[in-house]
């Protein structure tokens, strides 16, 4: 019976944590191989894994199983190195929708929602996790135009992100791997 009851809280843990946010629609027709390569982390909302982090990158790669490799980089000032964590993702249903859920950490696993993106060129990316806490905005370059940035912060409001805790991502290029 105990059994029973923790199998039945793993999966609802996964279940919950794959989940998309209220409001919140991911990028159809997305094409991952216009999407791999690397990303600069323009903004973030605080959260303990990236808690101190600059100059924060994400390098997309496909994986052999299929999956993308995800490998997030940043600088810690205080320690005076480099951080590096690896994953993988896998998308939750159609390859054609930007609703990933990715694994730094065995087998849990955790939403990645591409809820904007520039289609033209994929130079920029909404993304979000599997609730309201978790907000980032990339983009192929480590500074973007106003505009953008503009745009992010509009549509995060209007989705229902709390902004009182956003970061802005220092790329001050003072320190390189």
């Amino acid at each position: 019976m105990i059994r029973a009851v923790i199998l039945l809280l793993l999966v609802l843990v996964q279940i919950s944590c794959t989940s998309i946010p209220e409001g919140i629609k991911p990028v159809d027709n997305f094409e991952v191989s216009r999407y791999l390569g690397s990303w600069y982390e323009i903004a973030r909302l605080d959260h303990s894994f990236e808690r101190g982090l600059s100059n924060v990158t994400a390098e997309y790669s496909l994986r052999d199983d299929g999956g993308i490799r995800v490998v997030n980089r940043g600088f810690s000032r205080a320690q005076g190195d480099w951080r590096q964590a690896e994953g993988k993702a896998y998308f939750v249903d159609s390859k054609q929708q930007a609703h990933l859920k990715v694994s730094f950490f065995g087998p849990f696993y955790s939403s990645y929602v591409v809820f904007e993106l520039d289609e033209a060129g994929y130079e920029y990316a909404f993304v979000s996790g599997y609730n309201h806490e978790y907000l980032w905005l990339l983009a192929r370059s480590p500074q973007i135009a106003d505009d953008v940035m503009e745009t992010f912060i509009q549509t995060a409001k209007e989705k229902g992100y709390n902004l009182d805790d956003l970061i802005i991502v220092s790329h001050d290029n003072a320190h390189t791997p």
